[in-house]
């Protein structure tokens, strides 16, 4: 390119719609251009993936533990009976300080049950956990995370401890909105 003087053939005014009637299709036809729409690429912007960490890989691989089938003692599902209409999921690291915190699991004739102290279950947790975060959510409009903390009785004592969490509702694996809850700091 010369930098003495810029000519037609120097500039480009891309057309990215169809309006032919629109300056820069009229500069752009004036230098000569063509007025074909310039194609969306951005199927192929940044190149192939150097790698992808699906959803359900972690949930398989235990990075995540998927609550939206978890049921209490009647069969009834949780998240359904808390209000969420899309699937939720809690890192294996939330799980660990909010739901299994002070627990251990002991065999029983379906696999493992939690066994946590001072009468409290694995279902009640679940469900404090999930009725916290439906409650944060409704105090929320139009946001896509939102902040909200859990008081966890890790001994059975009475003493508890907070536990602060956040969610993030954001594309799935086939991105359909999907809920994910975190401890704060993790992403």
């Amino acid at each position: 390119m010369r930098t003495d003087r810029l000519s037609a053939d120097d500039l480009v005014y891309p057309i990215q719609n169809d309006c032919t009637n629109s300056p820069n299709a009229t500069a752009h036809a004036r230098m000569g251009g063509d007025l074909t729409p310039v194609q969306n690429q951005d199927d192929n912007f940044w190149g192939e993936p150097i790698h992808s960490y699906t959803r359900a890989q972690a949930v398989a691989d235990g990075v995540l533990v998927d609550l939206t089938t978890a049921t209490d003692d009647r069969g009834h599902r949780l998240c359904q009976q808390a209000g969420f209409k899309v699937p939720v999921a809690i890192t294996r690291t939330a799980w660990a300080k909010t739901v299994e915190a002070g627990g251990t699991w002991k065999p029983h004739s379906d696999g493992e049950v939690l066994k946590l102290k001072g009468g409290q279950s694995l279902t009640g947790r679940l469900w404090d956990l999930l009725w916290l975060l439906r409650v944060a959510c409704s105090q929320e409009n139009n946001a896509d995370r939102v902040h909200f903390q859990v008081l966890v009785d890790v001994h059975g004592d009475g003493r508890h401890e907070t536990v602060k969490l956040w969610a993030h509702c954001g594309p799935g694996d086939d991105a359909k909105p999907v809920i994910t809850i975190m401890v704060e700091g993790e992403d």
